[in-house]
């Protein structure tokens, strides 16, 4: 907006804007999230978050990953490409959690040669910045029994809501104890005429829901009936090969109760993946086992991205398994794999033979 602002607090900002609807001035606070911090780091050019490794300062040959989760694995394939050797150090019993666990042993398979060292169950304990490098203590089930030394450290573990970073509380909007805002369907917080969006809002930190938030919110801020009601957010891992799910992964649906069936068409049987040279990869579909109705899915494999589109559609209009494999797909495309699962969960599919339902 282009109107003059009325300052509520030290960073947080109210406009001037008003329609008949809201006398008051209305504000969309977009204030994101920064990197967590690990306090036992030491102050080093060499050690950096997400942010700082886009900057790509350092060409290291030795780089250690703190944090197995999305970001670190995408920051690390980029240094990977440029020559680093990696490690990576997770607490968890597995790399990219809550990602289905078929989708990343596909992509485990294809990194294996990219890493030197995956320590699960461990974590980094100790780090000295040393002229040589920084020399790295590690502690737990994969720990090395030697201190190891990196030209270059990313730090990958989580993002923090800006929430009690704004001065949020000082013009009167809630914040929890988390750092989020939180908000109504239409974004609104707890003063009606202050909305908030993104990061700062609620899970999932993912840029295409912050988006559609802002929508939701302007459109609400104008007097429209505009409510944020999707019913599935796609989430991507710009790794190569690049994963995409929507929708409850199989382990969620099971913790959910959720009586289900799944289908997966190899990319192998994928003309167009072959032709790619990447067919390593499969499309997986969830269905709802009473109705087929398409209720998740996920993809593995080069461009996964930009196919998952047509699954969280599916999802959102409640396609079943018949609607969407007797959507045409063009042929060869990686993307007719989509319908070629659903004609595998009906058993029709003329490209393998039919799936065993489960």
């Amino acid at each position: 907006m282009t109107e003059p602002c009325e300052t509520l607090s030290p960073t947080l900002t109210r406009s001037s804007f008003t329609t008949p609807e809201c006398e008051e001035g209305i504000s969309i606070v977009a204030a994101g999230s920064q990197s967590a911090r690990l306090s036992f780091l030491p102050e080093d050019p060499r050690i950096v978050d997400s942010t700082g490794a886009l900057e790509l300062r350092l060409r290291p040959k030795r780089m250690l990953v703190i944090g197995g989760g999305i970001i670190g694995l995408e920051m690390g394939t980029v240094y990977s490409t440029l020559g680093a050797r990696l490690d990576v150090v997770e607490m968890l019993d597995t790399l990219m959690a809550g990602t289905d666990r078929d989708l990343v042993r596909v992509w485990q398979g294809f990194n294996a040669s990219r890493f030197d060292n995956v320590m699960l169950k461990t974590r980094a304990t100790k780090v000295g910045a040393l002229k040589e490098g920084l020399k790295v203590s590690f502690e737990g089930e994969n720990a090395p029994a030697k201190p190891q030394l990196y030209d270059m450290i990313l730090v990958s573990v989580g993002r923090t809501p800006n929430g009690r970073n704004i001065g949020a509380e000082t013009a009167g909007v809630s914040v929890d104890e988390r750092g989020f805002i939180p908000v109504d369907s239409q974004m609104r917080t707890n003063i009606p005429h202050v909305f908030a969006i993104g990061d700062i809002a609620r899970q999932p930190m993912l840029a295409h829901k912050a988006v559609h938030e802002g929508h939701v919110a302007a459109e609400a801020a104008a007097g429209k009936k505009s409510h944020f009601d999707a019913r599935v957010i796609p989430s991507v891992a710009y790794t190569d090969p690049e994963i995409a799910w929507v929708g409850p992964t199989e382990e969620e649906a099971r913790k959910q109760g959720v009586k289900f069936g799944i289908a997966k068409f190899p990319w192998a049987a994928s003309g167009r993946a072959i032709a790619n040279g990447r067919d390593e990869g499969f499309t997986k579909l969830i269905f709802a086992e009473e109705t087929h109705r398409v209720i998740g899915g996920g993809i593995v494999g080069a461009g996964a991205g930009d196919l998952i589109s047509e699954i969280a559609l599916a999802v959102e209009m409640g396609a079943d398994a018949v609607d969407v494999g007797k959507t045409i797909h063009p042929h060869p495309t990686v993307s007719e794999s989509i319908g070629m699962a659903a004609e595998l969960y009906e058993g029709v599919c003329t490209d393998l033979p039919p799936s065993k339902r489960r």
